[in-house]
């Protein structure tokens, strides 16, 4: 099973739910989250997966849905939440949210980023003072992803991301194994390839490492 991640949001609305585990041992949170992603399949969810932060003590669950099941996003957004309560003891939800896909890349020459079981994702998160400045970076976010994607020897694909309800951006990288991507982070010249294209910008920009530890899905969507 593998998930595939669009370059456009022409046919998939993309949310990510972030949990900051409150337990020592995680395992009944991922076995929660896996049967989480199966009921959400009735809701038109069609593809699911589970990231575990490598360093951290994060982890997301990433749904891709069918436009035609999003069209009331806060309705779906309750009934999710509502489905959650069971884990509340188990962790707490720090952020929600759905994101649209504007732009990515791959090295195969495919036209979505695909990961499955096993695989490892590298994700940067750049937030925006404010909406009227979020067009500015995501252009410079964008321009960060086009002028490092080449260069990531190790990168299969990468997506450009822009959120829905908050003012911030996204780029998510899949590796072809943890070491490509620690040597793209030991050479990586931060001020170099990053800070020039935030120049002007008060933006706070996150970074982090995950094993993708479950994925239900089997089917590209259709640009």
């Amino acid at each position: 099973m593998a998930c595939f991640l669009p370059f456009n949001d022409r046919n998939l609305d993309v949310t990510f739910f972030v949990f900051k585990p409150t337990v020592v041992l995680v395992d009944e949170l991922t076995e929660s989250l896996k049967r989480f992603c199966v009921c959400t399949e009735d809701l038109g969810c069609i593809q699911s997966s589970i990231l575990k932060s490598i360093h951290g003590n994060l982890i997301i669950w990433y749904g891709g849905w069918v436009k035609k099941s999003t069209e009331n996003k806060e309705d779906l957004i309750k009934t999710l939440l509502s489905m959650l309560t069971s884990m509340s003891s188990m962790a707490i939800l720090t952020e929600h949210s759905f994101f649209d896909s504007y732009a990515g890349e791959s090295k195969d020459g495919s036209n979505a980023a695909k990961f499955s079981n096993g695989d490892v994702i590298s994700m940067n998160l750049i937030s925006s003072p404010s909406f009227s400045k979020l067009q500015d970076v995501t252009y410079a976010n964008l321009a960060i992803f086009k002028s490092s994607f080449s260069k990531m020897e190790g990168a299969t694909s990468g997506v450009c991301l822009k959120c829905q309800t908050m003012p911030m951006v996204a780029c998510l990288y899949v590796w072809k194994s943890l070491l490509h991507c620690y040597s793209w982070i030991l050479t990586c010249d931060y001020r170099e390839n990053v800070l020039p294209y935030l120049d002007g910008f008060s933006s706070s920009v996150k970074y982090d490492l995950f094993w993708v530890v479950y994925v239900r899905g089997n089917g590209e969507i259709e640009n």
